[in-house]
């Protein structure tokens, strides 16, 4: 991970305007960031992004903090769905209805276990709106959606 300082002023407009499209500021920069690239590059940019929200997603469960690595975890799954969109039919999706949608289309083609990924990350967004969830849930629904960041990486790559 790398640290960039950016205004503050800037950076409240950055998470006002995340917050406004339901998307994680990683996702809101990483889509201002990749605008001109080709669609397959793009997809590996997503599943990159996706590969290092799982990997903070379990820095954050050793600090404890259970409602931060539950995002991740969600933000590490869309981004993977976005990314195989990318590589697969270069669309780009823009609302959670399309992810929702789309992540069927993975699932005829990786598996009915995407399903069951999909549900455990969607559990994970609504944890970090509501905290109710526990560590125990989290670190479950990580592993889960590392497999299918694992799975979406695999395919990319082999272009």
């Amino acid at each position: 991970m790398v640290t960039i300082s950016i205004p503050s002023k800037t950076a409240q407009r950055i998470r006002e305007e995340a917050r406004r499209l339901g998307v994680s500021v990683e996702e809101y920069v990483l889509e201002l960031i990749t605008q001109g690239l080709d669609p397959r590059d793009r997809a590996v940019e997503y599943i990159e992004a996706a590969e290092e929200l799982v990997g903070r997603a379990g820095d954050e469960l050793e600090r404890g903090d259970v409602r931060q690595a539950a995002e991740k975890v969600w933000g590490a799954a869309a981004l993977a769905v976005k990314a195989y969109a990318w590589w697969r039919d270069r669309r780009r999706l823009t609302s959670h209805r399309e992810l929702w949608e789309y992540k069927d289309v993975m699932a005829d083609e990786l598996g009915e276990w995407v399903n069951h990924v999909w549900n455990e990350a969607g559990g994970m967004h609504t944890c970090f709106y509501e905290g109710w969830c526990t560590e125990r849930s989290v670190r479950a629904a990580l592993k889960q959606v590392e497999r299918l960041v694992k799975e979406v990486s695999a395919r990319i790559n082999r272009r």
